[in-house]
């Protein structure tokens, strides 16, 4: 453990490490919320979360089970008790997207004309009531202009926009925290709640991640970097959390 430790004190954190933390922060005081991360690294950003600022998540095999940080069974979530935290702004997802626009609106279902589309993706599947019943975060492992794009082709999770539209009924529980992808951490903290960038992770410039959106991003006067992991965090993300080296799979070093 010793020699783990001077390890990790001195290679300094990697771009899938600083995704890792940035979405593990997505989950920073949330309290006692069914955490549902979708991928390696939301996955990863979960349990280290539930092991450092926020003990009190809830985490799920996503069938039956809740689980502790290292997979052992702690309780039994039912089918009913899991449908009363999903509309109930009790549960917090980290989802993927195909298509994401400036006011957040998500697309994993098409691409194209959905009546004749270009290309069929996963289906709109549990994305709307997500996204109006609790707070909906996403995870993009490639930043791109064909994915951060002006308008989606179809709605599947709903943007601010959308839910203002349709009133009261869908913006109670609506919030989308945090976008996190391999280049930027990016939100909605403004006041026609249109993305901003929040952060850019070492190593990427603000015209890099200007050049990989397809629609102008809201930009403050500074852009600042993506935190530091600690060192204990660390330790965890490589010797605890993720020994397997999955993080750097799913985003490999620049």
């Amino acid at each position: 453990m010793a020699g783990g430790a001077a390890v990790t004190e001195t290679l300094p954190a990697t771009r899938a490490e600083y995704c890792v933390i940035a979405c593990a922060d997505a989950w920073r005081g949330n309290g006692e919320v069914l955490a549902s991360p979708m991928g390696a690294i939301p996955s990863l950003g979960a349990r280290l979360a539930r092991r450092t600022f926020s003990p009190d998540l809830l985490l799920t095999d996503g069938e039956a089970v809740l689980v502790g940080p290292d997979g052992q069974t702690e309780g039994w979530l039912p089918y009913r008790q899991h449908l009363a935290l999903v509309t109930g702004g009790k549960r917090h997802v980290m989802m993927g997207a195909s298509q994401l626009d400036r006011f957040g609106n998500q697309n994993i279902s098409c691409i194209g004309d959905w009546r004749r589309p270009d290309r069929q993706l996963l289906g709109v599947r549990g994305a709307p009531v997500n996204s109006v019943n609790h707070p909906v975060s996403y995870w993009v492992p490639r930043h791109s202009p064909r994915v951060f794009v002006a308008k989606v082709d179809m709605i599947c999770g709903v943007g601010y926009d959308s839910a203002a539209a349709a009133g009261p009924s869908a913006t109670r529980y609506h919030r989308i925290p945090r976008v996190v992808t391999d280049l930027a951490v990016l939100d909605f903290e403004t006041p026609d709640r249109a993305m901003r960038l929040a952060s850019v992770h070492p190593g990427v410039t603000v015209g890099q991640v200007r050049d990989a959106t397809g629609f102008p991003l809201v930009l403050p006067d500074e852009v600042p970097h993506t935190r530091e992991p600690t060192a204990v965090e660390l330790r965890l993300i490589r010797e605890v959390i993720d020994p397997e080296g999955r993080r750097d799979r799913e985003v490999p070093a620049a």
